[in-house]
């Protein structure tokens, strides 16, 4: 069956961000959920003080495309004009153009809102990235300056410090985010295009949802109206208290934002306030879903927890003896029932602790305790194709792996075969294969060459689903076939 994916585009509500979140009415004690309330005015008249307009400044320099022309003809950078002060392209464009400055000032709006009475505000880390200058405006217009104090782009939250703030500034507290519950009123505060204390209100649409923003996505989804600008204003419950930070919208729809939940900011800015950066645990293995068709391949009664796609070297899970193709069912106690769950767990652990690790291992229940190292930042490798090409069925085009396709794909293998071209409509298009893919294994077995890769396949009965063990920009994952009948 083909299998299309749903790709979400989303905005990140910076510059001028997104900020009114739906409001969600949460019953603290738990018994009958409260009825919709007739006003929300003393809700925002006490919130809004402690809410906040930010304004960034930034350096920018400017496009030299006079210089660009001279490098397309053969000038190096730096290197000084065969013409002098004559110059044919600075004449031009400052003909046509005027005197092009050497930089500028990029401004740009965004929300925040204050979290003790010394002037500390968070905020998205993508309104105050790269700024030279901080501006924060209070309710009633007062105007002052403000420092980065810490940063974390993979939950996109910063921490700014107002300099010389006033004594007992408003503030607002952090809620339990995990209490929330889909349907609860909500209520948000920002600064949509700059209209400075917006208040919009709204419902929780849903937990936990996964937008592509960063590696620990767990966003919560309300249907309040949201426009840029509102990035890192507050999402409060009807207590008052914040749920989450205004961080996101769907590009292609109206009544869709995202905001990150209270929790992960909890979370996170003990460590901003002290060191300025967020410092996370590490076991040392890539994992993926367990979809249906991997959950049957591996004899399972249901798609659940982490696959394990590849074990690194000298890390915590490699000597504790986790391996390839466990499924890490439970991590400190606590059941991972989807791969993206697994990552936050890891990452909220202190390096220097010890952890739990319940894994699936050829149908057995397995476990390890792992020692936690501290999660260093890497940067993939880029994948290239090239070559002559060998058809093969499934609707992929492949090759041998050799010395010229290992460079360029920066693998350190020396065996395998590249995926080189991926027949639109296909079998192996549906399963998600990509130019540049190293097959290395199927359904367990070798894959050294096109010849094993073309026996295997040929083997492979109609109907049944299939298991490709592959690598991609430097990372191990599966993707599963379905054989054609015909």
């Amino acid at each position: 069956m083909c299998k299309r994916k749903l790709i979400i585009s989303f905005v990140v509500l910076g510059l001028l961000s997104l900020g009114a979140m739906a409001p969600a009415l949460l019953n603290p004690s738990g018994a009958q959920a409260a009825l919709a309330p007739e006003t929300f005015a003393d809700l925002a008249q006490k919130a809004s003080p402690a809410v906040v307009n930010i304004s960034t400044e930034k350096k920018m320099k400017t496009d030299k495309t006079h210089e660009r022309m001279r490098e397309f003809f053969g000038q190096k950078p730096g290197q000084p004009s065969p013409f002098g002060q004559d110059d044919p392209f600075r004449e031009f464009f400052e003909k046509f153009f005027g005197d092009i400055p050497k930089s500028f000032k990029s401004r740009s709006l965004g929300s925040g809102f204050i979290i003790d009475a010394g002037g500390l505000i968070i905020t998205n880390n993508h309104v105050v990235e790269g700024s030279d200058k901080i501006k924060v405006k209070l309710d009633g217009g007062r105007e002052y300056e403000a420092t980065i104090k810490g940063r974390d782009p993979k939950t996109d939250l910063a921490l700014i410090q107002i300099t010389n703030p006033p004594k007992d500034l408003p503030f607002l507290a952090l809620g339990n985010s995990d209490s929330v519950r889909v349907g609860d009123w909500v209520l948000a505060v920002g600064n949509p295009f700059g209209l400075s204390h917006t208040v919009t209100q709204g419902i929780i649409s849903a937990k936990g949802r996964v937008i592509g923003a960063g590696p620990y996505d767990n966003f919560l989804q309300t249907d309040a109206s949201i426009n840029p600008g509102n990035s890192g204003g507050p999402l409060l419950n009807l207590k008052g208290e914040v749920v989450g930070i205004n961080t996101a919208i769907l590009a292609s729809g109206q009544g869709i934002g995202f905001a990150t939940p209270s929790n992960i900011a909890k979370s996170v800015i003990p460590q901003l306030r002290e060191k300025g950066k967020v410092t996370r645990g590490m076991i040392g293995v890539q994992v993926q879903n367990v979809t249906p068709e991997l959950a049957k391949s591996f004899g399972m009664s249901e798609p659940k927890g982490a696959l394990v796609a590849e074990v690194n070297p000298d890390t915590p899970a490699a000597k504790a003896g986790i391996q390839r193709e466990d499924i890490i069912i439970e991590f400190n106690g606590h059941p991972i029932h989807e791969m993206n769950e697994l990552p936050r767990m890891v990452a909220e652990t202190a390096p220097g602790t010890q952890a739990t690790v319940k894994v699936l291992r050829q149908g057995k229940e397995k476990t390890f305790k792992l020692n936690i190292t501290e999660l260093k930042d890497e940067r993939p490798a880029k994948a290239a194709g090239g070559g002559e090409e060998d058809h093969s069925p499934l609707g992929l085009k492949v090759k041998d792996l050799d010395s010229n396709l290992a460079q360029r794909l920066q693998l350190k293998e020396s065996k395998g075969v590249v995926v080189m071209q991926v027949e639109s409509g296909s079998a192996a298009a549906d399963a998600g294969f990509r130019p540049g893919d190293l097959i290395e294994e199927i359904n367990g077995q070798k894959v050294a060459s096109v010849k094993d890769y073309l026996k295997t396949v040929t083997q492979l009965k109609k109907g049944t689903v299939a298991r490709f063990y592959i690598k991609r920009q430097g990372k191990n994952l599966y993707l599963t076939v379905e054989i054609p009948q015909s």
